[in-house]
């Protein structure tokens, strides 16, 4: 699947989109989660913003 993921955002429109992968701690457990997603360029700097709520 990841193959497939990297061939498309190398292509034509995939070029306006990242790949963002972000460590996020559990406030249950303690332990480390990653969190993934594909976001456009301009939200990236969102996307690694702290979610405190």
């Amino acid at each position: 699947m990841a193959k497939k993921v990297v061939a498309t955002l190398k292509t034509g429109t995939g070029k306006n989109f990242t790949k963002c992968i972000k460590m996020v701690k559990s406030e249950k457990t303690g332990a480390y989660m990653f969190k993934e997603g594909i976001v456009p360029n301009e939200q990236v700097k969102e996307f690694f913003a702290d979610e405190k709520k």
